[in-house]
């Protein structure tokens, strides 16, 4: 992969980025003679993997020139920024916007891989993971496991192996590399969740995306770090639907009719799913009585073949609702009904509804519940499940990010839960305790509340209080096998494996 100084200028002239070049002490909007066949073989935002040939972005709040000057003295030729800096660059390329810059060359670099590629994007407060999944495996069956995905559990890019993403949608340099590489493996289908922040900070900036779907919008990411207010969260959420060649909406979300006129204000094709007959709604799943893990599509107009009887492993309606999004989705990319019901049959996902039995007998539910919404659908299901006996949950929130998640907790385990066991969840540059507190002080039920801050003393106190009828659910953190503490992944054991060692004790 390369890229040369020309194809740099033209590219950020058509997208009215270019301030100008700064070579020495000349200002200019031309290549300087000396550096006009210049090319670069790599890209890096980091100041520690570069050398003369690579192209630099001085990206992020935290940047700081001494980080360039580290990479000037490390072999550094060219670099991309904001602001001019006082450092003895070959040639500064000073630009209106970083970040829509690094996507702008970043997918010029690897070959515009996007359009080699059927792109499926996810958006939603809440199931964007489990409909990725339900997606991943339909088009597994439909393309022989050519889809790669990208996943806040697991990502892959060769339909082989799988990895963490640091964030639930990549920067942009980072997500057209992994679209290449994907290319590379002969993928032939690209699924990913795209985040609010995603377009906050313009990490995919400039992408379209085959099919979009929005399934949900709650109350979330809302802190000083994030998204001011719910209308800055809600809005970019909405650009996923004017960045889509087809949209697919759910129409019990809330705010529903301007998601709808957001899709034709831009002229986007929709298809509307949803659990009740209406006007707008095109596709509608049934819960089948004597099935808690079945339900029934049907439709005003088949035209995409996915009405009849579907079965889930993964329990909870609200799970039918994200797999019927992924069968639209799947459809309109090449999967056939038969694949959608083999897909949705076969569908698991890490650390989502997993379930263990104690000793006792009592159920222990594991999940990555982690917003009001998710959690309040995870606590009724599981209660409607185990109406004989008590409900534990053990929880705690991240710190820096998410503040209002601590009421919503509060609130939800006041509404549902029997006991309380508050504990560590990332909490990066914050106490731990402090943030259980935080969260008990929500608490206006009068029930038994512990905090405990070792996450596995609070999974084993859970699993000892347990009684036969009882269901304990293990929240927040699913199959994740790190805890964010200060700046670090700390490798952890994962909730699943602790509550699976100690039964096994």
């Amino acid at each position: 992969m390369t890229i040369s100084l020309e194809k740099i200028r033209e590219c950020l002239l058509k997208e009215h980025l270019l301030k100008e070049f700064i070579s020495t002490s000349d200002w200019s909007l031309t290549i300087p003679t000396s550096l006009y066949d210049k090319t670069f073989t790599a890209l890096s935002y980091d100041s520690r993997t570069v050398d003369a040939d690579t192209l630099f972005f001085c990206k992020g709040l935290n940047f700081k020139s001494v980080y360039l000057e580290k990479a000037i003295t490390a072999g550094l030729a060219v670099y991309v920024a904001e602001q001019p800096y006082d450092v003895p660059a070959a040639l500064g390329i000073i630009v209106t916007d970083i970040k829509k810059a690094m996507a702008v060359l970043s997918m010029a670099f690897y070959d515009y891989p996007q359009n080699k590629l059927k792109l499926i994007g996810f958006t939603g407060t809440k199931g964007k993971t489990t409909a990725a999944y339900f997606t991943k495996f339909i088009l597994d069956q439909a393309t022989s496991k050519k889809a790669a995905m990208l996943s806040t559990m697991n990502s892959t890019l060769d339909g082989q192996t799988f990895f963490k993403s640091h964030l639930t949608t990549p920067e942009s340099l980072d997500l057209y590399r992994m679209m290449s590489e994907a290319v590379q493996h002969n993928m032939t289908h690209f699924i990913m969740e795209v985040s609010s922040q995603a377009y906050k900070t313009n990490r995919v900036y400039g992408l379209f995306f085959d099919v979009g779907i929005f399934l949900n919008i709650t109350p979330d990411h809302i802190s000083p770090i994030e998204h001011p207010t719910f209308d800055d969260y809600f809005y970019c959420k909405r650009q996923l639907i004017k960045h889509s060649k087809t949209m697919i909406l759910n129409h019990e979300s809330d705010y529903f009719h301007l998601l709808k006129e957001t899709a034709e204000l831009h002229n986007v094709p929709y298809i509307v799913y949803g659990n009740q007959s209406s006007e707008d709604t095109d596709y509608i799943y049934q819960t089948t009585p004597d099935d808690s893990l079945a339900f029934f599509v049907k439709a005003k107009n088949d035209s995409l073949a996915i009405s009849g009887e579907y079965h889930l492993r993964l329990g909870g309606d609200f799970n039918k609702g994200n797999a019927l999004s992924a069968a639209i989705a799947s459809t309109l990319v090449g999967a056939t009904h038969n694949d959608c019901q083999q897909g949705i049959k076969e569908t698991t996902v890490p650390g989502r509804m997993e379930l263990l039995q104690n000793k006792n007998g009592a159920k222990v539910y594991v999940d990555y519940a982690h917003n009001y919404d998710s959690l309040k659908n995870l606590l009724t299901f599981v209660k409607e499940e185990h109406p004989n006996g008590r409900l534990l949950v053990v929880i705690g929130s991240t710190g820096n990010k998410a503040i209002s998640r601590r009421k919503d907790f509060g609130t939800v385990l006041s509404e549902l839960a029997d006991i309380a066991i508050l504990t560590t969840d990332d909490p990066a540059d914050e106490n731990p305790i402090t943030i259980c507190e935080e969260i008990q002080s929500h608490i206006t039920a009068d029930i038994p509340v512990k905090i405990i801050a070792d996450r596995s003393e609070a999974i084993e106190a859970a699993l000892a209080m347990s009684q036969a009828e009882d269901a304990v659910v293990l929240a927040g953190k699913g199959a994740d096998l790190y805890q964010k503490v200060g700046g670090e992944d700390t490798p952890y054991e994962g909730d699943f494996y602790i509550a699976e060692r100690l039964i096994l004790e």
